[in-house]
């Protein structure tokens, strides 16, 4: 094609009527059509397409414009015509004279497809002034291209130099415009706006450029967009459901799971949520059946959640009433959702729905939407209510109301409401049924924990026991204190794998079998081998048929620790449990010599015994490993920081139990913790006496005088006569049937205890004596005139006891 500036310009001119009565030369150039073809034929025949208003005599474009014209080989030429009115010497119009020349940069159909775009089209100078818009646009902003040409952006569309939604931080439109003016650097965006007249806001993705001169300046600033509206709020409420997926549930508590979901649509998708519970639902127990209702009875539920865009949900729980028939109440016992619009605003108080969203009958559930003046009244202006429902359960109501925004809740927003409303339902049915077997471990862990610890004077003790935080199921921690024969006292701790109440009842049975084996008196290494062959067998009773599934004690661990006061002596033995912290008054620690051995239902591997001497007054602490786990630092060094706590002083044992919960477990715990802390007594020498025996019949008398004068000597006399008595029988019996060396001891504790020793391994068994038999009835007669009796086996024999009980001393 050739240059704008080689190209013939034709001449034409043109009578009042529209009438061809001149033609240059250069029309045959540019089309092909000689004056004889063209002069007394109407001008618009050498249009392809029918002339625009403003053509001469109404069959032309403007004064200067882009027509599309015939020529006479058939094709089209792209042409820009210039008209020049005629006029006489009185002023009478005579025609016109067009000038015609070719256009050469694109086909006039591209302007018109430009002009006709669905999507609106506008330029600006860079000052943001109009200069030209293509219909579409102009039907957004709601002016004709006339009244905008010319005019500043800002002028014309106030509304757009601000945003709809601030806490978005979305950017002004007109600052964008005004930001690639300034940087010459295009920008796309969304903008969420309401048009002029609508009660919606419409969301339109837009592009913003610079437009360039041949030297590279900004002289122009265009821009287009579409409304992507139905897109966009869909894109809105799948954020919503994205957010409430990892927002909602996120606790295992019912209070905070619907503080979630009253938090999680405000602002995105309403203004105010409030939550209503059953009283049942709350306190973790089952929720009523059906609707627990009588028909026209108010409904006392509890509002465990409201969030708006003005307050936090952070109230405390309230009671709240709902009347009957009211809208509340028709939805949970319909089991329905409704959704109640207030009259107007738009005109004739009919609602504008958005566009794209639906809005006809056919889109919604019978009987929604209902149009309820009275929601004005209470400063709303839409509500939607849904029944909270989980497992078939009826569990509360939900409400979602809009107070600040015009817009009309859609048949899609009904869906949202809902589905947000069913996830929150399973999420809170699942804290109320965490929360009933929480209670339910947690109230049969503290049942088989030790109600009181006994009273003795080996040791004073204090204990505390922590459940895991909420959101974690109960643990099997435990500990235990448990008087032995001798005054001395068992120590014991354990801890089993496992939560809930299946760890509770494996800990109770733990706890059993400890108390048991500690009755026998056996030595902490064959006691944890008992206790490991005892797991073995309840592992493989309580298997069930099918698959293995593991039972709580495989795989638990034991601390089991005696202590004698008389010879200050500890002896322990662990089955993979922490091993105890020694604190000596000085506050230096004690170290243990000895290897934790394997959990609880290994089998087949020993334990290790170690025992050691301790100064009086030593402070043991006895924990389970869920005091000294962190995320943050290793066993070593909590175990350090545990010792620096133990060190703190502190008026007693109970108070030093707190400061050290406090320093070492944080707030939000994911395990129990359980801590033992004893204070280790040394028994007055001057309390204990004992003596050798020679193994002759004839040593009995002696060794009874012995034991009536010690008695006597401690101020026992009302002890004297029982004592005359057991001794001369376990005396008799260690002479007859044991073997020597024999020993008697006595020591005077809460009890006065008689101990006789020998190097034999056979036990006595009482058993009951024939009328006319002379023996057998010692162990009787020791059995019923004493409080206790028993066997213990060392290793270099047995030791028959047992104690009397000693008035306790009146209190000064």
């Amino acid at each position: 094609m050739a240059d704008k500036q080689d190209a013939p310009t034709a001449a034409v001119v043109v009578d009042p009527d529209g009438i061809v009565s001149g033609w240059s030369e250069g029309g045959r150039l540019l089309l092909g059509w000689t004056a004889e073809d063209t002069v007394g034929r109407p001008v618009a025949d050498l249009l392809v397409d029918p002339p625009s208003p403003g053509f001469p005599e109404g069959h032309g474009a403007d004064p200067t414009g882009l027509v599309l014209l015939r020529h006479r080989d058939g094709s089209t030429v792209d042409a820009v015509v210039t008209t020049h009115p005629l006029s006489g010497p009185d002023g009478q119009e005579m025609g016109h004279v067009m000038t015609v020349q070719r256009w050469g940069r694109r086909p006039v159909i591209a302007d018109r497809a430009f002009e006709q775009s669905p999507f609106a089209l506008g330029v600006y100078d860079p000052e943001l002034r109009f200069l030209w818009i293509n219909a579409s646009s102009g039907r957004v902003i709601a002016h004709s291209e006339e009244q905008v040409l010319g005019r500043k952006y800002r002028e014309v569309l106030p509304e757009f130099d601000r945003t709809l939604f601030p806490e978005r931080d979305d950017k002004p439109y007109t600052d964008a415009l005004a930001q690639v003016a300034r940087t010459g650097e295009p920008t796309r965006l969304i903008t969420v706006f309401r048009p002029r007249g609508s009660d919606y806001a419409n969301a339109w993705a837009t592009s913003i450029w610079p437009v360039r001169d041949a030297e590279g300046r900004v002289r122009a600033i265009a821009n287009w967009g579409f409304d992507m509206s139905a897109e966009y709020w869909a894109r809105q409420r799948l954020l919503i459901l994205n957010e409430a997926s990892g927002g909602i549930g996120r606790t295992l508590d019912v209070i905070g799971t619907a503080r979630e979901l009253a938090t999680t649509p405000v602002p995105g998708f309403v203004d105010l949520v409030s939550v209503d519970l059953f009283d049942e639902v709350l306190s973790g127990e089952e929720p009523p059946s059906g609707f627990p209702f009588a028909p026209g009875e108010t409904i006392t539920l509890t509002r465990a959640a409201r969030h708006s865009t003005k307050e936090d949900a952070g109230e405390a729980p309230t009671p709240v009433t709902h009347a009957p028939g009211s809208v509340a109440a028709r939805c949970m016992a319909a089991g329905r959702s409704m959704v109640e619009l207030s009259a107007g605003p738009g005109q004739g108080g009919e609602w504008a729905f958005g566009p794209g969203l639906a809005a006809d009958p056919a889109h919604w559930p019978p009987g929604n939407p209902v149009i309820d003046e009275s929601l004005a009244a209470d400063g709303l202006t839409g509500r939607i209510t849904v029944p909270l429902r989980a497992r078939g359960a009826l569990l509360g109501v939900v409400a979602f109301s809009r107070v600040d925004r015009p817009e009309a809740f859609t048949a899609d927003d009904l869906i949202l409401a809902e589905e947000l409303t069913a996830k929150a339902a399973v999420a809170i049915d699942n804290a109320r049924r965490y929360a009933r077997e929480r209670t339910t471990a947690l109230t049969l862990q503290r049942t088989l924990l030790p109600q009181g610890l006994p009273v003795q004077e080996a040791v004073e003790v204090a204990s505390r026991y922590l459940p895991g935080g909420t959101g974690t199921e109960v643990g099997g921690d435990w500990f235990d204190v448990i008087p032995l024969s001798g005054a001395r006292v068992a120590l014991v701790v354990g801890d089993v794998v496992g939560h809930g109440l299946h760890a509770s009842a494996s800990m109770g049975r733990l706890r059993t079998a400890v108390r048991t084996l500690a009755d026998v008196d056996l030595p902490p290494d064959e006691l944890l081998t008992h206790l490991d062959d005892l797991v073995l067998h309840l592992a493989s009773d309580l298997r069930p048929t099918g698959d293995f599934q593991q039972t709580g004690e495989s795989g638990a661990t034991c601390l089991y620790t005696v202590y004698d006061p008389v010879s200050r002596h500890l002896t322990l033995a662990s089955a993979g449990h922490p091993l105890p912290l020694i604190i000596s008054q000085d506050g230096t620690r004690t170290p243990v010599p000895v290897h934790p051995g394997p959990p609880l239902g290994i089998g087949g591997l020993p334990f290790e015994a170690t025992g050691l001497e301790l100064p009086e007054g030593s402070l043991l602490a006895l924990y389970t490993d869920g005091l000294v786990q962190s995320r943050e630092l290793d066993v070593d060094q909590r175990t350090a920081e545990l010792q620096r706590a133990l060190n703190h002083p502190t008026p007693s044992l109970e108070t030093l139990c707190d400061t050290v919960m406090d320093a070492m477990l944080p707030r939000r715990r994911t395990d129990d913790a359980a801590l033992l802390l004893v204070r280790t007594h040394a028994l007055d020498p001057h309390h204990v006496a004992d003596w050798d025996v020679e193994p002759d019949t004839a040593q009995v008398p002696r060794a009874r005088k012995l034991a009536v004068d010690q008695v006597d000597a401690w101020g026992l006399e009302e002890a004297a006569f029982v004592t005359e008595l057991v001794v001369s029988e376990l005396v008799t019996n260690a002479i007859r049937y044991g073997e020597p060396p024999i020993r008697l001891r006595l020591i005077r504790d809460t009890s006065l205890i008689c101990e006789v020793s020998d190097a034999s391994n056979t036990a006595p068994h009482m058993r009951r004596a024939r009328a006319f038999d002379e023996g057998g009835r010692g162990l009787l007669l020791v059995a019923q005139l004493t409080q206790g009796w028993g066997t213990r086996h060392t290793t270099h024999g047995k030791t028959i006891w047992c104690a009397q009980n000693l008035p306790r001393p009146e209190p000064h």
